[in-house]
């Protein structure tokens, strides 16, 4: 047997198809109530994405990507229709609820950073560990990991208002990584990077979809859908096209649950 053949059957061995959607949504709706009337933001959207699946999602300014990513990871009440999270009915938890399960299991990269303005790059990366259940050291050894890869173990000990934008998007990204989320739903992670960045920002995401986790992306540029399985296209806050990049992907076995709400 060739040493590629035999490193084939051991990645095989280590992988496993697709199983059931980890987050889907049906007949998904939202609304706002204006002083011009109601703006429906998105109009009955269906949407799967599997265990170790990155997705990305694209559409003009106004075509709902950011409210549906907002309504997906609890961050907004949809007006109606349902989400499900590994085959559990999410939609209708209480906020205490949401909040449990995004630190446990989703992390979020929003698209105007929201740092903790009062703690260090380091203590915002490490915090976010710590909540999703690391000891202290190993929340410790994830923030310089994550710091490492993503260049900015210099800037560990500075406060986000002596960061650029750029910088900050960075430490955004490695905070909702930090505590190894099954889910990553993540706002435009690479809209005020630079080519460098962005690709830094790319080979991080690439390596945990990689390991396993689901990833649903939101961007403008198609350079950066382009390294994900699929692309959702909304339009007027509905699906107008949904297409695989390339073939689905295999996924890591798991034998953890993702939902596990204890308060």
């Amino acid at each position: 047997m060739t040493r590629l053949a035999s490193r084939s059957l051991r990645l095989a061995d280590r992988l496993i198809e697709p199983g059931p959607p980890l987050l889907r949504s049906v007949g998904l709706t939202k609304a706002f109530k204006t002083d011009g009337g109601v703006v429906h933001a998105i109009r009955g959207v269906d949407l799967e994405v599997r265990r170790g699946e990155f997705v990305a999602v694209m559409g003009p300014s106004g075509s709902g990507k950011s409210t549906l990513l907002h309504v997906l990871g609890g961050l907004e009440p949809a007006t109606s229709g349902a989400i499900w999270l590994d085959d559990q009915r999410v939609d209708a938890l209480s906020q205490a609820k949401w909040a449990v399960l995004r630190r446990r299991h989703i992390g979020f990269v929003f698209q105007f950073f929201n740092l903790v303005s009062s703690m260090s790059v380091a203590d915002n990366v490490e915090v976010a560990a710590l909540i999703g259940g690391a000891s202290r050291r190993g929340a410790r050894a994830r923030r310089e990991e994550l710091l490492g890869e993503l260049g900015l173990t210099a800037k560990a000990q500075s406060a986000p208002a002596q960061l650029s934008g750029g910088e900050q998007q960075r430490v955004a990204v490695a905070r909702a990584l930090a505590h190894r989320p099954s889910l990553l739903l993540t706002d435009e992670p690479t809209g005020n990077l630079d080519s460098t960045n962005t690709a830094a920002v790319l080979r991080l995401l690439r390596r945990s979809h990689a390991g396993g986790q689901a990833i649903l992306l939101v961007t403008h540029d198609a350079r950066v859908a382009s390294t994900a399985d699929r692309v959702v296209n909304l339009f007027d806050g509905m699906i107008a096209d949904d297409a695989a990049v390339r073939p689905a992907p295999l996924c890591r076995a798991t034998t953890s649950s993702v939902l596990e709400l204890r308060d």
